[in-house]
C-alpha cells in the first residue's frame, strides 16, 4: 500500500532528477565533514580542559636534572624484561644509596664553599674554619714535621716505654689527661646526656668503650686470629714509626691486644641486657668507686666535665655495671704486675685515634688496616676517601656552627624552607584528618592521638643559633690554631668537647640538635617533642620547590610521614628497664637508650 507521503507525491517526482542525484552524495559528504570537524571540536575542547586541569610537564631544570638522575639509578645489570622492580628499585651491586650519594655530594658543596675565595674578619669562626681547612690539605707540612708532633704528645702523657724515657706516671693522671685533654676513652665512654627519666635533665653517662678492633665474643676461630694478626701487624707499625725497639714493641704490642681481647669478653649484648631488664642503673659517683676501684672517677669525671660541679654524692646512669666492675679487676692485675704495658696500651688506641692529623707512613697504615679488616669482615671495601674530603669531614666536625651558616645560606633557602613546611605540614594535617575517621579507636584516644601530633614541634635546615653570627663565633673562640697541624687538631677535639657538654647544660627553650646541617638523617627526639629534618636531606633527589608535588610527596614526603609516626612509637617512649636499688633510687621503668644517644632519639632508617 506504500506510506501516506508516497500516495500523495506527485507523479513526475517519483522519478530521480539530475539535481537529486548530484545532492545526495553531496549531502553524505557535507554531513561527514560537519561531524568530523564537531568531533574535532569537541577533541579540542577536551584536550584544552585536561591540559588546563591536569598538571603540566615539568620542564624546570631541577626537573630535568631528576629525569637524567633516575636514568642513571636503575640497576643495569637486572633485566627489565623478567625483572623490571630490580631493574627500577633495587641498587646496583656496589652502588652507593641514594642517601649515601646525596651525603657525599652535601660534603662536596662543603669543599666547595671552603675552597672558595674568601675574606673574613681576622679571628672569626670563618677565619679558622678556613685556615684549618687548608692547613689540614697541606700534606707536604704534614709529611715535613714527621713524628716530632706526637712524640711532644706522648712525653706529655708521661712518656711510651717502647721509644722513650717513661717516668711512669700514674695512671689515673694519664687517664685523666686522655679524657679531658685527647678525648679518648681507652677503657669506658664518659659522656653528657638525657636522663632517661622525665624530664630528661642532663646526666653522666658511662657506657661500654669503642674499640679500634672489630673482636667478637662468638666469632669464627679462623677469621679471630687473622683479624688479631692484622691488628698485631698495625701496633708493631706504629711503634717502628715512633722508634721502638722491634722486638719490645711485639710484646707490648701483643699484650695490649690481650687487653683488649679480655675486654671484649666482659660486653653484654644489648640483647642480653634487655633480657635480663638492666639496660640502666643510677649509681652515685661514691658507689661506683667501691664497685670499680681501679679508676678514680670523681677526678676523671672532673676533668672532663669541667663546666659541672661534681661531688662523690653525684648520680650518673650506668649502663653495664658487670663491665664496669670486670674491667676495674683488670686493670688492678695489670698495674700490680706490667704497669708498663697498661701505658703501652693507653699510648696504642691514642696514635690510632689521631692518625688523620699524622704524617703519611702513619696515615698509610692506618689506611691499609681499615681495609683488611673490611676484607676479613666480609663487608664491601669502603670507598678511598680523598684528602680533601677527609679535611672536610674534620673541618665539618670542629667548625661545625660555623659551616652550618655557610652551608644552609648555599643551599636551603627561605622558599625552599617554606615549601618544605608546606609539605610536612599538609602530611600532618591529613594524619590528624584520618585519625578522626578511625571506627575503632573510641573518643578519648583519638582525642590524645590527635593533640600528639598537632603538639609536635618541627625543626628544619638548621638550629636557629646557627644563623646568628655573633653565637656561633663564640663557640669557636677556644679554638687556637698551633705551630703544626696536630696541635690544631687537638684544640679542635678539645673545642668540640667542650661545645657538646656546655650545648648540655645550657639552659636552651629549644632543641638541642643531635646531627650536622648537611647530614641526611631526620629524627625524632622523644624528650622534647620534636621532629628534626636537616638542610642537607631536603635537597634533590629527595625535595625541590620546583618538583612536581607528587615527586615531593613520594621522596620527602614518605620520610616525614615516617618520622611522624614514631610520635606513637611505644617502643621508644615506654620500653621498660629496671632500675637497681642503689641509695634514693628504687627500682624504676625507663627508655631503651639507643646508642649513644639515651633516650634523645627514635630515628628511622634513613
Amino acid at each position: 500500500m506504500g506510506t501516506l507521503w508516497s500516495q500523495e507525491r506527485p507523479p513526475e517526482e517519483e522519478q530521480p532528477t539530475e539535481r537529486s542525484r548530484w545532492w545526495a552524495p553531496a549531502r553524505r559528504l557535507l554531513t561527514a565533514v560537519l561531524l568530523l570537524g564537531s568531533l574535532l571540536v569537541s577533541f579540542v575542547v577536551l584536550f584544552y580542559i585536561f591540559r588546563s586541569c591536569g598538571p603540566r610537564p615539568c620542564e624546570m631544570p631541577a626537573c630535568r636534572d631528576l629525569l637524567e638522575y633516575y636514568r642513571a639509578s636503575g640497576n643495569t645489570s637486572a633485566p627489565p624484561c623478567t625483572n623490571f622492580f630490580s631493574f627500577a628499585c633495587a641498587e646496583a651491586e656496589g652502588a652507593n644509596t641514594s642517601f649515601q650519594a646525596l651525603a657525599e655530594e652535601n660534603k662536596r658543596r662543603l669543599q666547595r664553599i671552603l675552597e672558595a675565595p674568601q675574606s673574613w674578619p681576622p679571628g672569626s669562626g670563618e677565619e679558622k674554619a678556613f685556615q684549618f681547612y687548608h692547613s689540614c690539605l697541606d700534606t707536604d707540612a704534614i709529611d715535613a714535621a714527621g713524628a716530632s708532633p706526637l712524640r711532644q704528645v706522648i712525653e706529655e702523657l708521661g712518656g711510651w716505654p717502647v721509644s722513650s724515657n717513661w717516668t711512669s706516671l700514674d695512671f689515673n693522671r694519664t687517664l685523666r689527661l686522655l679524657m679531658s685533654q685527647y678525648d679518648h676513652f681507652p677503657f669506658f665512654r664518659a659522656y653528657l646526656g638525657p636522663h632517661p627519666i622525665p624530664p630528661h635533665m642532663p646526666i653522666i653517662q658511662i657506657d661500654q668503650p669503642e674499640f679500634d678492633v672489630p673482636l667478637k665474643q662468638k666469632q669464627e676461630q679462623k677469621i679471630y686470629a687473622q683479624i688479631v694478626r692484622t691488628y698485631l701487624t698495625y701496633l708493631n707499625q706504629l711503634g717502628t714509626l715512633l722508634g721502638g725497639d722491634p722486638g719490645q714493641v711485639q710484646q707490648h704490642a701483643s699484650l695490649s691486644i690481650s687487653i683488649t681481647s679480655r675486654l671484649f669478653q666482659f660486653l653484654r649484648p644489648l640483647e642480653q641486657q634487655q633480657a635480663q631488664e638492666k639496660l640502666f642503673q643510677i649509681v652515685t659517683i661514691d658507689q661506683l668507686q667501691e664497685m670499680a676501684p681501679a679508676i678514680d672517677w670523681l677526678s676523671c669525671l672532673q676533668a672532663t666535665f669541667t663546666q659541672m660541679s661534681l661531688s662523690p654524692s653525684k648520680t650518673i646512669v650506668v649502663h653495664d655495671l658487670d663491665y664496669l666492675k670486670n674491667m676495674s679487676q683488670l686493670v688492678e692485675e695489670q698495674l700490680s704486675s706490667h704497669s708498663d704495658f697498661l701505658q703501652s696500651h693507653m699510648i696504642f688506641g691514642l696514635v690510632g685515634t689521631l692518625s688523620p692529623a699524622l704524617n703519611s707512613p702513619f696515615r698509610e697504615a692506618r689506611k691499609l688496616l681499615n681495609q683488611k679488616l673490611q676484607e676479613l669482615m666480609g663487608r664491601p671495601p669502603v670507598p678511598a676517601y680523598t684528602r680533601e674530603m677527609k679535611c672536610v669531614e674534620e673541618t665539618g666536625a670542629f667548625f661545625e656552627p660555623t659551616l652550618a651558616a655557610l652551608f644552609v645560606r648555599e643551599a636551603f633557602s627561605p622558599s625552599t624552607q617554606s615549601a618544605a613546611m608546606d609539605l610536612f605540614t599538609a602530611i600532618k594535617d591529613a594524619l590528624v584528618t584520618r585519625l578522626r575517621r578511625l571506627p575503632w579507636m573510641d573518643e578519648e584516644t583519638q582525642k590524645k592521638a590527635q593533640d600528639r601530633v598537632t603538639q609536635l614541634q618541627v625543626e628544619m635546615g638548621a638550629p636557629g643559633w646557627a644563623m646568628t653570627p655573633v653565637l656561633t663565633s663564640q663557640k669557636h673562640s677556644e679554638v687556637h690554631l698551633g705551630p703544626n697541624f696536630l696541635q690544631s687538631f687537638l684544640s679542635g677535639v678539645r673545642s668540640r668537647q667542650a661545645r657538646i657538654i656546655q650545648s648540655f647544660l645550657e639552659p636552651f627553650t629549644h632543641h638541642r640538635w643531635q646531627v650536622s646541617p648537611w647530614g641526611v638523617k631526620a629524627y625524632y627526639s622523644v624528650s622534647d617533642h620534636v621532629v628534626v629534618f636537616p638542610a642537607g636531606l631536603l635537597q634533590p633527589p629527595f625535595f625541590h620547590p620546583a618538583y612536581p608535588r607528587a615527586v615531593n610527596f613520594g621522596a620527602a614526603g614518605s620520610i616525614m610521614a615516617r618520622e611522624l609516626l614514631h610520635v606513637f612509637d611505644q617502643l621508644c617512649i615506654q620500653q621498660a628497664a629496671i632500675m637497681a636499688p642503689w641509695g634514693d633510687h628504687p627500682a624504676q621503668p625507663g627508655p631503651h637508650p639507643p646508642a649513644t644517644l639515651l633516650p634523645e632519639l627514635c630515628p628511622g632508617d634513613v
